[in-house]
């Protein structure tokens, strides 16, 4: 998952874009960037680091212009490096930046395609990079001098029919304007609202409403499935359906895990969703456990404080906040390495020993993936004087890879992959584990928004909505995603020792 976002503005967006990167740093903090344009020219800051550690005053005073769109990341195809910090940038055709969250998942063919009949090399391993060359391509064989919105939207119907996968995008074109797109599945998330001023109307599209909302801009609407958003300089608004056939399969997982609960995404609120899972489980326990002996319900924060409230709320349970989390402390299921995680998890949280003393707790989690945070929380509230330890999962198994921009990681290291439920419950070290059901999932979600009818749930059901993923793709990520991958032979050179070409400062 990565962070977007872009604004056409009457004013300078620099401050803008900045203070909404910091709203959806959440959703990456491998990397940050700005590209903002005046004049013709483009003026770009990028690196690796949090946004606030990015942007120093002398980055932020040579960022001019009234447009302008930013990144924050973290890596799922490529690899920690600055020189994959967004946004990229092409020189050919017009001057091209792009910014990307999601994962092609035809990368490899489209980079030997790009080679071999658009003659267009790729400095780095990042399918952003691929992307981009795609677009400028597309925008190359409109063969105009002066762009207008229809050689715009040719161009990204062209690339719907080529690129697969996920992909949500804002990307600007130097002297003409701002161009937003989403796959036609419209798996990862963009929004775009409007905010009035003394000098006009200004635009913003991001990944999440709540960016929108902390700038001070309306929501309007999500971008639908394949649809594509051209705003020029002066803040003429276009949109089209670029797709021959779109379909409706937003990512639920953003619902149990990646987005803020204050967020709206395709007319769900993210946080009423968040209530229902808690109430699903509760109606769970109530069926398969009436009998229970639980004395208090702990959340492990933040992300499953909200569906946790209501299933204490439901079961007539008393909630507490046992665990203190270190909020400088990244999330921990993308960091690279198991030692790191490990190491992780015992300094992000500190569980109040008084709240677990002598009792049988319920801890709530959105969802298990590897089971190492699981497994360590778990023994905590042991050591902090638990009875027992039971575990409530507000999603259900995490059982297959993702494909779609969630940096999981391979298959064979999901603590659900080839297990039962049982089997997972003793490897976390639990007395007993509740899942959420995946049509009781289905249900949180569709009930914000009836018109979507099913979801992108890979993780869950191993079912690839995109109709590419086959047993081959699967091992190849195996290969690429396993920790021993990630930890590099013994001697390779550190991917931050590329040249970052668009980056000289």
């Amino acid at each position: 998952m990565c962070g977007i976002v872009g604004i056409v503005g009457k004013y300078p967006v620099n401050q803008s874009i900045y203070d909404a990167l910091t709203v959806l740093q959440h959703r990456g903090q491998d990397a940050a960037g700005i590209v903002t344009e005046s004049g013709g020219r483009l003026f770009l800051r990028k690196a690796n680091g949090m946004v606030r550690d990015v942007f120093r005053q002398e980055h932020m005073e040579r960022l001019q212009g009234n447009i302008g769109i930013g990144h924050c990341r973290y890596p799922t195809a490529g690899s920690p490096s600055s020189a994959e910090a967004q946004p990229l940038y092409v020189n050919s055709p017009y001057g091209i930046v792009i910014a990307h969250n999601g994962n092609l998942t035809n990368a490899d063919q489209l980079k030997d395609e790009l080679f071999r009949t658009d003659r267009r090399h790729i400095n780095t391993r990042s399918d952003s990079e691929v992307l981009l060359n795609v677009l400028a391509h597309e925008l190359h064989e409109e063969n105009v001098l002066k762009l207008n919105p229809k050689n715009i939207f040719n161009a990204v119907s062209r690339v719907h029919k080529r690129a697969k996968g996920a992909y949500a995008v804002v990307a600007m074109i130097a002297g003409f304007g701002l161009l937003a797109f989403r796959d036609p599945f419209g798996i990862r998330p963009a929004v775009f609202g409007r905010r009035e001023t003394e000098n006009g109307t200004e635009y913003m599209i991001a990944s999440e409403s709540v960016a929108l909302d902390v700038m001070g801009f309306s929501r309007i609407r999500d971008l639908h499935p394949g649809e594509a958003l051209y705003i020029t300089v002066d803040g003429e608004l276009h949109t089209q359906q670029c797709a021959e056939n779109p379909v409706y399969r937003p990512c639920i997982f953003e619902h149990v895990y990646l987005a803020r609960p204050d967020s709206i995404m395709d007319d769900i609120s993210v946080y009423k969703a968040r209530l229902r899972m808690g109430i699903k489980l509760a109606e769970k326990i109530e069926r398969e456990w009436a009998d229970h002996d639980i004395d208090v319900v702990i959340p492990i924060p933040d992300t499953s404080t909200t569906a946790a409230m209501e299933l204490a709320n439901h079961l007539g349970l008393k909630l507490r906040h046992g665990f203190v989390k270190n909020r400088y402390i990244g999330r921990t299921f993308i960091m690279a390495q198991q030692q790191l995680r490990k190491k992780s998890v015992r300094s992000k949280l500190n569980p109040i020993e008084l709240e677990f003393a002598g009792k049988n707790v319920l801890l709530v989690d959105d969802s298990i993936v590897r089971g190492t945070t699981s497994q360590q929380i778990i023994q905590m509230a042991r050591d902090a004087g638990a009875k027992k330890v039971y575990f409530a999962s507000a999603a259900p198994p995490v059982r297959y890879p993702n494909v779609y921009g969630i940096d999981m990681p391979a298959g064979s290291e999901l603590v659900a992959y080839d297990r039962t439920e049982q089997q997972v419950c003793e490897l976390i070290g639990a007395d007993k584990l509740i899942y959420q059901d995946l049509e009781d999932l289905f249900a949180c979600a569709r009930e914000g928004n009836p018109n979507i009818t099913e979801f992108e749930a890979s993780v869950f059901n191993g079912q690839y909505v995109t109709g590419d993923v086959n047993a081959s793709y699967l091992f190849n990520l195996e290969a690429a995603r396993n920790d021993s991958a990630k930890a590099g032979p013994k001697g390779a050179v550190n991917d931050a020792a590329l040249i970052d070409l668009q980056n000289a400062d």
